[in-house]
């Protein structure tokens, strides 16, 4: 080994504990941007290291994995016109608002999204932008910017919507786009965004909205374009009743079947909330490898349902975890949703069924295979050094007995340490780098701006 080369070994070591398929309670050693080595407890590393990092007083996780989000609806919490509402009628109160979003507020809306993310241990999230009012395609450029000045990696999601009012759909006209429009910007945005590398920090999928909001056959030339590009595929399904009642009416099909008629039961595909499927459809989506994407607390403010999310992962799905857009969610915090989703899926199948374990998995590699990615979501060796660390310091954790538990079973709310391909992000529970008071005054300013477009 090089001298240079054991300078750079970073050993953090003997944390409180750990979450790893390994044996590694002695902690792991990074090199660069990359986990080199695990340390069974009690032991040393094998090579020398340059510099250790005592994590002995922090449970340790792999960096967490958001599957699903919007970003822009960081501006819109709790907007009046739209609480106690189911999803149809929500989105119809909030579509005008989003039609009057700008290219500012999508770098504002971001980074503040991220932001929250960090903090929660999040590393990598994926977001589902599908609003382009008259024609602000420059919008994902705005959000790539965000993503490379928080240092958090993304999942960009072209998303779309051509099916209008006009036409027998959910959203306003003044908010979807024409097909061809949508085919060649999602094009440009793979050709320019698109990193398919191990490691990588910026990656595209195409996702058409839902079937309630784009017609059949860009559901079909999006699964064509997708397959050409060797990109993987999101869209929203079987969130509510209302939306097996549209496509019943609407194409004579249920859900699952009308995405079956498009091209896209395969498993380059990844599916938002997944609520409404028979135990027939679990087995054909875990047959067909799709990915599902859990959103329990978004779920649970829309009256919509739960997520088999136990039944879809034993049948063969990726099942992964989203905090969803943050005007159904309210929030952006990827540690209290894995908290959620235990919850839920104990009250559904018992308490004996669900452990913090699966929370975890679910959170990181379930959520990592969603994305189509590897290279992250576990501590292993050869794996990205994405990591989290939670200390256990406030009153909430007082008395615990199994430090890895309690994270989820005491509330963990944020990350003291968070850690993205060997680069420390989040110190001592804060963003480095970031006037946080600054960046919350400027979005509380841009949120104030749009609801003040809409009056006027």
């Amino acid at each position: 080994m090089k001298p240079d080369e054991a300078h750079e070994r970073l050993w953090i070591k003997n944390p409180l504990a750990i979450f790893s398929q390994n044996e590694c309670g002695g902690g792991v050693v990074v090199c660069q941007e990359k986990i080199v080595e695990l340390v069974p407890k009690g032991k040393q590393p094998k090579n020398p290291t340059g510099a250790t990092f005592d994590a002995s007083n922090y449970v340790m996780l792999p960096g967490l994995v958001n599957t699903h989000h919007h970003f822009y609806q960081t501006l819109t919490r709790s907007f009046s016109a739209a609480l106690n509402k189911p999803l149809f009628p929500w989105l119809k109160s909030l579509y005008p608002v989003w039609a009057r979003l700008d290219p500012e507020d999508i770098y504002i809306s971001t980074r503040l999204a991220l932001a929250e993310l960090l903090l929660s241990g999040c590393t990598t999230t994926a977001d589902h932008h599908y609003i382009f009012p008259d024609g602000l395609s420059d919008f994902l450029g705005q959000q790539v910017l965000a993503s490379e000045e928080l240092g958090v990696r993304l999942t960009l999601t072209r998303g779309s919507m051509s099916l209008g009012e006009k036409q027998g759909g959910l959203p306003p006209d003044s908010v979807v786009q024409n097909e061809q429009d949508i085919l060649d910007a999602s094009e440009k945005a793979i050709k320019a965004y698109h990193d398919g590398s191990d490691g990588s920090f910026l990656q595209v999928a195409l996702a058409p909205c839902s079937p309630f909001s784009v017609t059949t056959e860009l559901m079909e030339a999006t699964s064509s374009l997708a397959n050409d590009f060797g990109v993987r595929m999101h869209t929203h399904l079987a969130e509510t009743d209302d939306e097996t009642v549209f496509c019943l009416e609407k194409f004579g099909l249920r859900p699952l079947d009308y995405l079956e008629s498009v091209g896209w039961l395969q498993e380059t595909t990844w599916l938002a909330h997944g609520i409404h499927f028979s135990q027939e459809e679990i087995n054909r989506l875990g047959k067909s490898g799709i990915g599902i994407s859990h959103c329990p607390s978004s779920n649970m403010v829309l009256g919509s349902g739960i997520c088999p999310a136990s039944e879809l992962e034993s049948a063969g799905c990726a099942l992964g975890i989203g905090v969803d857009g943050s005007a159904s969610n309210d929030g952006s915090n990827m540690i209290q949703e894995l908290r959620m989703a235990m919850l839920l899926q104990r009250l559904r199948v018992g308490a004996e069924n669900v452990s913090h374990h699966d929370a975890f998995r679910w959170g990181t590699s379930g959520s990592a295979a969603c994305l189509g990615r590897s290279d992250i979501g576990e501590i292993s060796v050869g794996k990205q050094a994405d990591l989290s660390l939670f200390g256990l310091d406030e009153p909430r954790f007082s008395g615990c007995d199994d430090p890895l538990a309690a994270i989820l079973l005491s509330g963990a709310h944020r990350a003291a340490y968070v850690m993205v391909g060997g680069e420390w992000r989040v110190e001592r529970g804060q963003i480095l780098g970031l006037d946080m008071d600054e960046m919350i005054q400027e979005h509380k300013n841009a949120a104030e701006r749009l609801l003040a477009r809409v009056v006027s």
